[in-house]
């Protein structure tokens, strides 16, 4: 009686693990699912720079959030989790921007030569561990 009541306790600390598990992971997709829509949704889109505005400070905010810190020159550092970074390449001198440059030169001066150039999201990484976007390449299509 005793060996069945082990075996039993056993089986029931093996199941109650694997669905514990499960219910981690199932909550952490969920999770990175919402948290990417927000960004995938501008994927191969033509999008105004005062999108690109809105979407440089959703990725400072998420960023200041989640406490990423930053390098000696002002840059945020990819922590392999929930970091974001956002990149804009300029065509008519052929430049890419990271966004804490624009963030730190005031995103209303973006707003102001940019605001009415059209831009498209031509790039998307992921976290491998998350499945959280951490990188955003834009290109301008208009000058």
């Amino acid at each position: 009686m005793k060996k069945i009541i082990i075996f039993l306790a056993i089986v029931v600390i093996i199941v109650s693990i694997i669905s514990y598990i499960y219910l981690t992971n199932k909550t952490n997709y969920e999770i990175a699912k919402r948290e990417n829509y927000q960004f995938e949704s501008y994927y191969n889109q033509e999008i105004l720079g005062t999108e690109i505005a809105t979407i440089i400070n959703k990725a400072v905010d998420n960023n200041s959030k989640n406490e990423i810190k930053k390098d000696n020159k002002g840059k945020y550092i990819e922590n392999n989790e929930n970091s974001i970074k956002v990149d804009i390449k300029f065509t008519d001198n052929n430049e890419v921007h990271n966004m804490e440059a624009i963030y730190t030169n005031g995103i209303e001066n973006f707003v102001k030569y940019y605001g009415d150039i059209y831009f498209k999201c031509i790039k998307i990484d992921y976290h491998k561990n998350t499945n959280k976007i951490k990188y955003l390449l834009f290109e301008q299509i208009t000058e």
